[in-house]
């Protein structure tokens, strides 16, 4: 699967999806083609998922070593509630 590179930084801007982490709403850059590719590799165990997870998050976003544990677990709940209800909402 080949990824799609933005254009533009309008193009870029709509790949930002906003998650709650330690209460405050947070854009996450390509969230939505990271749990794609880690999805689709087929890991099975919840600590190795929530590591890829955040090895990609961290490619294209800012993560504060101070809040990496909040980051982590809310992107590994959003990873979650995805994968159960099988699209975003």
């Amino acid at each position: 699967m080949e990824e799609e590179k933005p254009c533009c930084a309008a193009a870029a801007a709509r790949k930002i999806r906003k998650v709650m982490i330690g209460g405050q709403e947070i854009g996450v850059a390509q969230l939505d083609e990271i749990i794609a590719r880690i999805s689709g590799i087929g890991l099975e165990d919840g600590i190795a998922i929530e590591r890829a997870l955040m090895k990609e998050v961290k490619i294209y976003n800012y993560v504060p070593v101070s809040r990496e544990r909040e980051y982590s677990c809310a992107i590994m709940q959003e990873y979650v509630r995805r994968s159960s209800h099988g699209k975003e909402d």
